[in-house]
């Protein structure tokens, strides 16, 4: 076990306030890793003053040198590739190749995306008679979560120090050390001391005095609904800035015309990536009667390629274990047709949930309208588009989906009714580019992008 005893604070690895600290475990054999600092109120502060510090002359400086920085700070993290993901799976419990191409990989082509955004983002430009400036809005507190560390760490930080802004980033106490490691990164890069700064420590304590403090402008989180409310609500009695990225319950709709067989195996591998801890997972399966029996058999075949174990890794926490699993007896409960998997862990050891997958689910079910974050999939049946448009706009949630027709037109029209940020037309690939975010409680504002980087920036007009 390795005990790390210090936080990232103006430019090097500063003692923390207190003398407590939080255990690092690997879910995939419970035993404890590592131990970091749970910082508190008296670290954030020194964090927030080092980044209010640096922020006139880090705002100062030109794109083009900010651009130079975020390009160093990719190729930092390039060189760590192999240490970043062993990290993550040691302690999220990713399977390592998951974690080499997606954890490690996803976050080198977001940063490179905001180096070149850095030098040719249009930071000023001539409406009328008004010179527009789009300044950096100061000193931005990213409180990011443990289901994908190093990719929401770079997708908060990377367009906040593109934009001008000075960071404090408080990670999530499961996944600290993928954290450290890009501290390390920023370090090599060469960035100005105080531009970013690293606090570890627990939601309630440091998460909670980061949002509130009064020398921060703008709070970017990604979590839960509740805890989003949460720091909403702390953030507008200050009418402090927030962007935030929330739950999801996404809906997968495969209308009649699909390959059935191309969508339902694209769908299950979508719930299963990451054990399903991923916000905007597809996490209901809307299909035709005509062809649901075909799909729920087609789905049944592609779950069962998933063991625990190998393909797929365990949930991040014993916590987060017995929240799916009761979500799982609950759709039993509530009548729902188990098809796969269950309400029983399938090893011994280690945070594994089965793949599982519920048959003859209805939309007010609740495992039909809750976000599960776990290995789960709730297949639907609709009986004409009007009643699947109702089905999938039908829960609080509005992040992600995906649609699956013959004609790339028939999924274009049907996906412009849907209430969501961000949807995949038969199986359209990951762009970095594109906004990410969501409708209703899923959240406010994007990520990723110039969209993601417009989010860090404030607006002037000069007339003259």
């Amino acid at each position: 076990m390795k005990v790390h005893d210090g936080m990232y604070i103006d430019g090097r690895w500063t003692p923390a306030a207190g003398p407590e600290s939080i255990a690092v475990v690997n879910p995939a054999d419970e035993q404890v890793i590592a131990r970091v600092p749970a910082g508190d109120a008296g670290d954030v502060d020194a964090a927030v003053r080092a980044a209010r510090a640096a922020f006139p002359a880090w705002a100062a400086t030109p794109p083009a040198e900010r651009a130079a920085k975020l390009t160093a700070l990719r190729d930092a993290l390039a060189a760590r590739k192999d240490e970043i993901a062993e990290t993550v799976t040691a302690e999220l419990g990713s399977p390592l190749a998951f974690s080499q191409r997606v954890h490690a990989g996803l976050p080198l082509l977001v940063a490179g995306s905001y180096a070149e955004l850095a030098a040719s983002y249009r930071f000023e430009e001539t409406i009328g008679n008004s010179t527009v400036l789009m300044e950096p809005v100061g000193v931005v507190a990213a409180i990011t979560p443990w289901n994908f560390p190093l990719h929401q760490i770079v997708a908060k930080v990377a367009p906040a120090l593109a934009a001008g802004c000075t960071v404090v980033l408080k990670p999530a106490e499961d996944t600290p050390l993928t954290a450290r490691l890009f501290a390390e990164a920023v370090h090599e890069a060469g960035l100005p001391a105080g531009v970013f700064n690293l606090v570890t420590g627990l939601g309630p304590v440091a998460g909670q005095a980061l949002a509130a403090h009064d020398d921060v402008d703008l709070v970017s989180f990604t979590g839960s609904t509740a805890v989003g409310r949460q720091i909403g609500a702390t953030a507008g009695g200050a009418v402090k800035r927030v962007a935030l990225e929330l739950g999801g319950k996404s809906a997968n709709v495969i209308l009649p015309s699909a390959d059935l067989e191309k969508a339902v195996k694209a769908g299950v591998a979508d719930v299963m990536a990451n054990s399903g801890q991923k916000c905007s997972a597809w996490t209901r399966m809307l299909v035709h009667k005509d062809r649901y029996e075909e799909a729920v058999a087609l789905a049944a075949a592609a779950i069962a390629a998933y063991a625990p174990g190998e393909r797929i890794g365990p949930l991040v926490n014993a916590e987060q274990q017995q929240r799916v699993l009761a979500y799982i007896r609950k759709g039993i409960a509530e009548g729902a047709r188990l098809v796969a998997g269950g309400p029983e862990a399938p090893l011994e050891t280690g945070y594994y949930v089965s793949p599982t997958l519920f048959a003859d689910v209805t939309p007010e079910m609740t495992i039909a309208q809750e976000e599960i974050f776990g290995p789960v999939l709730a297949m639907i049946e609709y009986a004409d588009e009007d009643e699947a448009v109702r089905i999938a706009n039908g829960t609080v949630y509005g992040l992600a989906g995906g649609v699956w027709a013959g004609e790339e037109a028939e999924a274009i029209a049907f996906a412009r009714r849907m209430d969501a940020g961000q949807i995949d037309i038969n199986g359209g690939r990951f762009n970095p580019l594109a906004p990410f975010g969501g409708y209703k409680q899923s959240g406010v504002g994007r990520e990723l992008g110039p969209h993601g980087l417009a989010e860090y920036l404030q607006t002037k007009s000069l007339q003259h």
